[in-house]
């Protein structure tokens, strides 16, 4: 298959994407205040990656957020709400997954891609409590932005290209992978109990005890805590936060804390900055800036820029940047988005220098 026919196939799929009917919700209430709701997404992409001596284009699901179906039980209980989320992705190929040595199955589901089970209990002066698979404490910490371009330009350069691996001056693969040496650090999901303090002056806590009950073979132990903020002053949106996150391997811990601060004014501008640090190994610092516009009827259009930049992560001495750029416009009636993406990645080393990685992610996401 020619590469340019590729970009016109993909081209078609996002143009067919933003075509499908908008559908009606799928909501089922009660008679006692509660509800039975079914959602989901498509997240098709085009994905081109030139690693400085070939290049490679394959058709994937967004790493960012995949294609996936889910399903909410809500339902109001004892002076408090119960709810039950279950939520899978469809293991469809993935932009983080892709490498220039591997191309996953187009589909290929395992439990792995069980996203959510999760069973969770809130009051309003207690706070919420949550059981089952699903984020720990931390998730989300360090991607927190106000931008629209999340699909493409967000402090999670992995899930774009993060599989490919970097060449050495010399042509040759390094065995070095973008996702290893620009992580966000931040909390993900496992099976855990959970609790989130009520919201005080915008502040709230939250803590988690969990463990990887999907990954065969796995007994790691994890344990985090986060403190968020939320507010907002004249028309200024604020937000933040700051996670501290331990894996127990075997009785050997893995540190890390990281955090992350986002605004958005009324103009439509908006930055975020985060950072984080592995202990003994590594720390980063990201920037983004976006600006949000209703340029057309159809819907918001915004344009975000962002840079990473990594230090030794891996190795002593190494050094990671990757620097992106997105625009993302929405289609409203279609509860539709669609937007392209770029990064460069570079890499060195102590007494070893790399070519550059480029990548562009061309998509959709449709929303039920």
């Amino acid at each position: 298959m020619t590469r340019q026919f590729k970009i016109k196939t993909g081209v078609a799929l996002a143009a067919a994407m933003v075509a499908v009917p908008a559908a009606a919700e799928l909501k089922w209430d009660n008679a006692s205040g509660g509800y039975v709701k079914i959602y989901g997404q498509v997240s098709p992409a085009w994905q081109s990656v030139d690693d400085g001596v070939q290049s490679k284009d394959t058709f994937v699901d967004n790493a960012h957020s995949n294609t996936r179906v889910g399903l909410w039980v809500v339902q109001p209980m004892y002076q408090g709400t119960f709810k039950f989320n279950f939520e899978t992705a469809f293991g469809f190929r993935s932009s983080g997954g892709v490498s220039q040595t591997n191309t996953p199955k187009g589909v290929d589901w395992d439990r792995t891609d069980l996203r959510k089970i999760d069973f969770s209990y809130s009051g309003d002066s207690w706070g919420t409590l949550y059981v089952g698979q699903g984020s720990m404490a931390s998730d989300g910490i360090a991607d927190l932005s106000f931008s629209g371009n999340g699909m493409t330009t967000y402090n999670g350069v992995g899930d774009f290209a993060g599989s490919f691996q970097f060449r050495t001056a010399a042509g040759a693969l390094s065995g070095v992978t973008i996702s290893s040496v620009n992580p966000s650090l931040d909390g993900g999901r496992q099976g855990r109990v959970r609790y989130d303090t009520p919201s005080f002056n915008g502040f709230s806590v939250a803590l988690a005890a969990g463990t990887d009950v999907l990954t065969p073979g796995n007994s790691d132990k994890y344990y985090d805590i986060a403190l968020r903020y939320a507010g907002e002053f004249d028309g200024t949106q604020v937000k933040g936060g700051i996670g501290f996150s331990r894996r127990d391997r075997g009785g050997v811990d893995r540190d890390d804390t990281f955090g992350a601060v986002a605004v958005k004014f009324r103009s439509g501008l908006n930055f975020a900055v985060a950072g984080g640090s592995r202990e003994n190994d590594g720390n980063y610092t990201y920037v983004l800036a976006g600006y949000e516009s209703q340029f057309l009827s159809i819907g918001a259009t915004s344009f975000a820029i962002d840079y990473y930049n990594g230090s030794d992560f891996g190795l002593a001495g190494r050094e990671s940047k990757t620097l992106g750029v997105g625009v993302n416009q929405n289609i409203d009636s279609i509860n539709t988005q669609v937007y392209l993406g770029y990064r460069n990645h570079e890499l060195s080393d102590p007494g070893t220098s790399y070519k550059d990685v480029d990548a562009f992610l061309f998509g959709a996401r449709w929303k039920f």
